[in-house]
Order: C-alpha cells, then sequence, then structure tokens
C-alpha cells in the first residue's frame, strides 16, 4: 500500500464545505500549521470550506494568529467546540457576535470524545462536568446564544446517580503533524514533545469515512520505521504532506527527551534556585504546607504562574525528590514547562496519548493537584474560564478537579496593581489591587464547591495574605498572614463575609523569612 503523497495547497482543497474538522496539538506541539494556513488563504480567495465544525481540545496556537485562529474569518465557521480558547483570542469578538456556534468542553472529555468517536459509542457517559457551567442545568457549555438551539450534552441517571452524556462528533477530516511518515502512511513522532490525541483523530476519521491528512517533516522508505516507533498506522492515513519550511516544523522545544540539554534558566539543582522572597514564594511555600510526601506521591501542576511556582519552590525546599509529576498532556515525571512550552517537560519518565492520561486522572490517579485561583465566591466555586467577553476556556481544569482528593488553589488575593513585599517577616501592602477576586457570584462556574464538598474532596485557598479552605456551602478563613488587618486588608477587600475559623491563626512565620525553611523536615 502506498500513501497518497500531496503538498499542503492541494490538502486544503480536499476539505468541503460544512465539514467536521478535528485539530490536535498542544499550543504548537502537533499543530499542521502549513495546512492551516493554506485553507485560510483558499477560504479568502474562494469563500471554501465554510461552514466548517471545529473541534480539538488542548489549547493550539500562540496567541497571534497560528492554528484555530486561522478560521477567524467571517462565514468559516458553523461551530466551535473546544477546551482552551485562551489561545485564539480572535475569535472571541466573532463568538460574542453570534457569527458561529461556541462550545468549551473540558478538554479530557473531548480527548476521550475523540476516541468513543472512533469506536461508533453514540455518546460518553462522565461525572466530568456536573455542577459547572458545562452541566445542562447551568449553560450546557455554550458560550453565546448561536449555540441555543444545539443540545451537544444532557444529563442522565444511571443506578440513581447522575452523569452528563457529551454528544461524539463524526469527523470528516482530521488534520495533525507527525514527523516522520513511511511510505505506506505510517506516521511517527520523533520531534514531537507530545502524542497527544493523534490516534484517537485519526481513528474516529477514518472509522466514520472521513479523511486523515498528516504533515510531516519527511517521507521516508517503507519498512524503515521502527514499528512501535509508529503512533498512527498507515491504513488510517490518507495524505501526508511533507514540508520543508522551517517555521512549519519547528517543534516547541527541540530538549524534550535530551536530558542532558536543560535550560538553565528553568531547572536548577535546589540549592542553586535562590528563588527571590515575594508574594508568589509566599503563597508557593504556603501551599507546599499542605503537601504530604507520606501520601501525595502523584501531583499535577496547573497551566499559570502560581502553580508552575509551586512546583519550583517545593523543588527548593526540596520537597519534589519523591514525587512524580504530571501534565495532563501526557508526560509523567521530569520538570514540568510552562508558558509557551505548557504541556511538555524536560526528561519526563514517560509519555502516553492524552486519553489515557484523563483516564488516569478521571480514575483518580493523582494525590494532588495545585492550581491556579482567579475568582472565587462565598460557596467555594471558581471561575477561570470567562471574564466578561474574554473567553479562556476551561482547559483540563474541570477534568483535574473533580476527582483529585487533595486540590490546592494558588493566587493573589486581589488583581490589578496590587504591590506588596515581604519585610521584617510580614507582609506589606504597598498597593491595593483594584479588582476582587473574592466575588458574591463567579462569572462562570469552573469548579463547584457543592460537587466537591459532598465528593469529600480537600479543597485549599492559598493566597499571600489569607488561607480558606472549603466547608459546607462555604469557605472558611483558617490563617491570615503576618502584617495583615483582618477588617481593613482581608474582609474589606471581599464582597462576602467567610466563616472565621475560631482558631484563626497567623502563617507560619518561616514562610516570611530566609534562608529555606525546609518543611520536608517538620513531616
Amino acid at each position: 500500500m502506498s500513501v497518497k503523497v500531496i503538498d499542503s495547497k492541494t490538502a486544503a482543497e480536499l476539505v468541503p464545505d460544512n465539514a467536521t474538522v478535528a485539530l490536535d496539538g498542544c499550543l504548537s506541539t502537533d499543530v499542521a500549521e502549513e495546512i492551516l494556513e493554506k485553507m485560510k488563504a483558499r477560504y479568502q480567495e474562494t469563500g471554501h470550506p465554510k461552514a466548517l465544525d471545529v473541534w480539538y481540545g488542548c489549547g493550539i496556537g500562540d496567541n497571534n494568529g497560528s492554528a484555530v485562529e486561522n478560521f477567524a474569518e467571517k462565514g468559516m465557521l458553523r461551530r466551535v467546540v473546544g477546551g482552551l480558547w485562551s489561545l485564539a483570542p480572535k475569535l472571541a469578538p466573532m463568538v460574542a457576535a453570534n457569527e458561529f456556534e461556541a462550545f468549551n468542553f473540558p478538554q479530557g472529555t473531548i480527548s476521550q470524545l475523540f476516541r468513543d468517536a472512533a469506536a461508533h459509542r453514540p455518546v460518553l457517559v462522565t461525572h466530568t462536568g456536573l455542577g459547572t457551567f458545562v452541566d445542562p442545568e447551568n449553560d450546557g457549555g455554550r458560550l453565546n446564544e448561536a449555540a441555543k438551539n444545539s443540545t451537544l450534552v444532557n444529563r442522565i441517571k444511571i443506578h440513581g446517580k447522575d452523569y452528563l452524556a457529551y454528544e461524539t462528533p463524526k469527523p470528516d477530516v482530521a488534520i495533525f503533524r507527525g514527523t516522520y511518515a513511511d511510505e505506506n502512511g505510517n506516521i511517527t513522532f520523533d520531534d514531537e514533545p507530545l502524542t497527544m490525541d493523534v490516534t484517537a483523530v485519526a481513528m474516529a476519521a477514518h472509522n466514520n469515512g472521513g479523511k486523515v491528512i498528516v504533515q510531516v517533516k519527511k517521507v521516508v522508505k517503507a519498512g524503515s520505521l521502527d514499528p512501535k516507533a509508529a503512533r498512527v498506522p498507515g491504513v488510517l492515513v490518507d495524505y501526508v504532506v511533507p514540508t520543508d519550511n522551517p517555521e512549519m516544523t519547528k517543534q516547541t522545544t527541540d530538549y524534550i527527551y535530551n536530558p542532558d540539554i536543560i535550560k538553565s534558566n528553568i531547572v536548577k539543582d535546589a540549592q542553586q534556585l535562590d528563588l527571590p522572597l515575594d508574594k508568589k514564594k509566599v503563597i508557593a511555600r504556603r501551599a507546599a504546607f499542605i503537601f504530604n510526601p507520606e501520601t501525595d506521591h502523584c501531583v499535577n501542576f496547573g497551566i499559570g504562574q502560581y502553580p508552575m511556582y509551586c512546583a519550583m519552590v517545593m523543588k527548593e525546599e526540596g520537597l519534589s525528590d519523591n514525587i512524580v509529576t504530571t501534565v495532563e498532556a501526557g508526560t509523567f515525571g521530569g520538570t514540568s514547562l510552562g508558558g509557551g512550552s505548557f504541556g511538555t517537560a524536560i526528561a519526563p519518565q514517560a509519555t502516553i496519548d492524552e486519553p489515557y492520561m484523563f483516564d488516569f486522572y478521571n480514575g483518580g490517579g493523582l494525590d494532588a493537584t495545585y492550581l491556579g485561583l482567579a475568582e472565587a465566591d462565598e460557596k467555594g466555586n471558581l471561575n477561570v474560564s470567562k471574564f466578561g467577553p474574554k473567553i479562556a476556556g476551561t482547559g483540563g481544569f474541570v477534568d483535574i478537579t473533580q476527582y483529585t482528593s487533595k486540590i490546592v488553589f494558588t493566587g493573589t488575593f486581589t488583581a490589578g496593581g496590587l504591590k506588596e513585599e515581604i519585610k521584617d517577616g510580614k507582609l506589606h501592602i504597598i498597593q491595593e489591587g483594584k479588582v476582587k477576586k473574592f466575588v458574591k457570584h463567579v462569572q462562570q462556574i469552573t469548579f463547584s464547591g457543592k460537587v466537591a464538598y459532598d465528593s469529600k474532596q480537600e479543597v485549599w485557598y492559598v493566597t499571600e495574605r489569607a488561607v480558606f479552605r472549603l466547608v459546607k456551602d462555604r469557605l472558611e478563613l483558617v490563617e491570615i498572614a503576618p502584617g495583615i488587618d483582618l477588617q481593613k486588608d482581608v474582609l474589606d477587600q471581599m464582597d462576602f463575609k467567610p466563616i472565621i475559623s475560631k482558631n484563626l491563626k497567623e502563617m507560619d512565620a518561616r514562610i516570611f523569612e530566609e534562608p529555606v525553611m525546609n518543611i520536608k523536615n517538620d513531616k
């Protein structure tokens, strides 16, 4: 069997109007950018392909016009179902203008939907999304009025318990990028740090009568690839698009599988990190007290500066020696990266396909997770997915928080111009933030306090000046920072009054001191 080798312009012409298009990727990993750009150029020239129904799980793109933003043309889209929207800001005004139906589903759910679509299962039944904005009793994942007449998720009962049933897509086209294709169409991902949903996406399109188009760096002789490295078998692949454009074959990180090549500003020995004592370090240190090295062996650190800083501080404090970190994109172990390389890790111990990582999470495989704190309300609900017209999207947040027994949300108490300093073992507020993050009602429920409490999860909300924990129907204030006035600096900066613990105390003084406090010796 020989696969058809074509150029990217021809590939773009193969996508018909009204097609359901399944994309794979994480930021720039696995994204067939050259093909997507040619689709955009074709649409601008001919008006085709139009009315596309585009599905993707992890956020793809770079906030600068790539990946799914190639579809930000009036009339090109009929619907978009995405896990993370923040990397496609050009789509936000189109969503607000109701130019197409817009849905935000959990990243892991979309990943597993591709796998179920390959098996022709009509729905994916899961606990994921209950009590959040994805729940049909709330918004059903809809982001605009254009989507109000479409129902892609329903609430059902099985043995008296509530679940959500998500409709599986039927892709007409799957588009992604690999590294090498042999003459039979077998695809390897040697230069990609992640394999994400490639097998599921390809199989979903193939088994539903669609076409699979793969951009690669090079086509090689049949039989020359290691069969165990071929993550997509040739029988699933219809077209291969080799490209010599270095910008289109550039990988997210070129050092990811070489433990000897490590960026010194990302990974250092614990004694060499020497992180400055500021509000970020205070938050991370306090969060580290919640970590239990005797029971918390497998840990997830989410996207955002504060969760990633927790990982760095725990390394500095000597807490991370015996834990395995994970990232939802598929990595176990190593040092997780942030920014434009989020989803990857330096020198991981193992890398698996994304649907299986979410199987691991859904089954309670994580012992603890550290995530961002953008907006919280009096019932313990969190919003990290939508702020006014800005659509961030849930990413893997819902998948992770609904199954992990210990959850630590981290972030500053207020936002917008907040200035603070650590001096003489105390926290000093120089300028208060303009935006309150503890509000009466969150704009969108990405995390349900009620569902978490009913599930007996341990939930903490850690800021630089106050620490809360989730109790029945409310937040309880349990600690404040030394130097902080309870009324002026905490309660007056909230839109609701939390329960105040009868045992309210100051945070451990070592959090605000140098040198390294060595929490490890306390456990």
